[in-house]
């Protein structure tokens, strides 16, 4: 059994374990075994090896294990419909990249596409056959689900590769990869798919005045904005659910979220703030517009001697949708507006619009009228089987 590897060299399957979990290879003087780990113990180092690929960093995010455990395990809402595989690359007995394919069946449906989903990713520098080993692997196992192409960096609680602003600390749901993670994700065969822009904004009288004032237009039009805590909580998760899957229906790579996942993502934001920062738009009692934003999270950030946090690296996450039936009468404005003024209000000198599509102008002359500047570049990559 061998595999072909799209960096040219046909690494060779040369034994097989007692589990049809591991495989060794052999490429060049490389013995590299590629393993599909499963139990607590297993994925936990699975999932804690990001902490050693982003130790060198000055100022980093810790691995979300609480969240990404039960995903790995197969429990919990986020792990419905899809179907998931981890496997990682070890040299010597030492885990040196990592990846989970998923085939999601919702966003299949979805979009009426046969796609698969990397997600995960993490390497260590200098690692490029045993990441192009393990990709191909991933990659065969995906084409024996029946899927056509694999994407990485936009999927199951997945963000996109950041291109340029390697140093700053991101908003704690966004990616913060090595320079180094393109080349060998190109030698593994991905080619760009997708680009992305980040804004960012710095809090200026001016704009907090012109905050205040899209707010009244927003009302004096006939909208109400409300947040989330404000709400039964039935009330908010019916209407977030519905106006949000329906506003990000046609979005590019969007899976819709079920009521389980947005119950699951509501608990979080009770503990976070966020229920304060995250709203709803009606008209006439109808839900019209959803406004996710999560609070800054300095206090969570892992931080080297001496290494301090600017204030531009203090940043919320926003994700904001309207129905079209609203759009161009500035729910998007408003709903922005009054979260924003709720940021600043407890201290926030930036703040983040976060990514948008580089097509996408609506949204992004929506960031630029809330006085936003692009900050960063993202991609998401796509492999073609």
């Amino acid at each position: 059994m061998s595999f072909a590897s799209s960096s040219g060299v046909t690494p060779q399957l040369v034994s097989d374990y007692s589990t049809t979990n591991k495989s060794k290879l052999v490429i060049g003087n490389l013995s590299i075994k590629i393993e599909n780990p499963s139990g607590e113990e297993a994925l936990t180092e699975f999932i804690l090896f990001q902490n050693r690929v982003y130790e060198y960093r000055s100022a980093r995010w810790a691995a979300a294990a609480a969240v990404q455990l039960p995903v790995l395990s197969g429990d919990g809402p986020f792990a419905a419909d899809r179907i998931i595989r981890p496997f990682t690359a070890r040299i010597d007995g030492r885990l040196v990249a990592r990846a989970a394919a998923i085939i999601d069946r919702r966003y299949q449906r979805h979009w009426n596409e046969a796609l698969g989903h990397i997600v995960m990713f993490e390497a260590m520098p200098g690692t490029g056959e045993s990441v192009t080993a393990m990709l191909d692997q991933a990659s065969e196992w995906l084409k024996g689900q029946g899927a056509i192409a694999a994407r990485a960096g936009y999927g199951l609680l997945e963000f996109p590769f950041v291109i340029d602003d390697y140093e700053s600390l991101p908003p704690d749901i966004a990616r913060q990869n090595p320079s180094y993670y393109h080349a060998l994700l190109k030698n593994a065969g991905f080619e760009t798919e997708q680009g992305w822009v980040d804004y960012k904004i710095a809090v200026t009288p001016e704009l907090i005045a012109r905050y205040e004032n899209a707010l009244a237009a927003c009302r004096a039009s006939g909208f109400e904005i409300v947040a989330l805590k404000d709400l039964p909580a039935s009330r908010r998760l019916r209407d977030f659910e519905s106006t949000w899957n329906n506003a990000f229906a046609r979005h590019w790579g969007a899976t819709p979220f079920t009521t389980e996942e947005l119950a699951y993502l509501f608990e979080f934001f009770a503990m976070t703030g966020a229920l304060e920062t995250s709203v709803l738009a009606y008209r006439d009692g109808q839900p019209v517009g959803a406004l996710m934003v999560t609070p800054p999270n300095s206090a969570g950030a892992i931080l080297k001697a001496g290494r301090k946090l600017n204030d531009r690296e203090k940043l919320n996450f926003l994700g904001i949708g309207v129905l079209e039936k609203a759009r161009g009468q500035g729910v998007n404005l408003g709903m922005a507006a009054y979260s924003y003024l709720n940021l600043i209000k407890k201290g926030s000198k930036y703040l983040s619009y976060t990514l948008v599509l580089d097509e996408n102008w609506p949204s992004r002359r929506t960031a630029e009228k809330l006085g936003a500047k692009v900050c960063a570049n993202y991609i998401t990559y796509r492999r073609n089987f």
